[in-house]
């Protein structure tokens, strides 16, 4: 039977599951496979519907729990999103709904940018969300309302 899961601060979106030996499964579009239903995972199909759907990202550009190297040691993102000409605009770091977003949480994303280098952070547990454009020259964070639509950051992009 699939879990009771939490009501979300995103908008409402519908999504495939299914459950198969007696385990919650969500499709994701963005691997095009089902994955395990976890909390965690009910934001981050949350998040990539939102940027799909509300924000215009193409689901193309959206990049789901890849691996990378950051000083000999193997970290996983949860989502990067990419503009046009494939340079990372968007890292957005999931939690599940009961995790508070903290400052470790931050820290955590601050250190994955370290090695990706992108100019715009999201951090959400589904209830709270968090966005900042960061400098990279300059090394500062401006916390900012909203998430822009996917063209402005493509756009935000192409001056870079």
């Amino acid at each position: 039977m699939l879990m009771q899961l939490p009501v979300l601060n995103f908008p409402r979106f519908e999504f495939k599951m299914k459950e198969q030996s007696e385990k919650a499964l969500i499709f994701d579009p963005c691997r095009r496979k089902y994955v395990p239903l976890s909390p965690e995972e009910w934001v981050r199909q949350h998040c990539i519907a939102y940027l799909h759907f509300s924000k215009g990202f193409p689901l193309s550009v959206i990049s789901v729990e890849r691996a990378f190297t950051l000083n000999s040691q193997t970290l996983r993102y949860d989502i990067v999103a990419y503009s046009n000409n494939a340079k990372p605009v968007l890292l957005v770091e999931c939690k599940a709904p009961g995790v508070k977003i903290t400052s470790t949480v931050f820290d955590q994303i601050a250190v994955y940018n370290l090695q990706l280098h992108i100019p715009f952070l999201y951090v959400t547990n589904g209830l709270e969300h968090y966005i900042c454009q960061t400098n990279l020259q300059q090394g500062n964070v401006l916390f900012i309302k909203e998430l822009p639509h996917y063209k402005m950051l493509a756009d935000f992009m192409v001056k870079e």
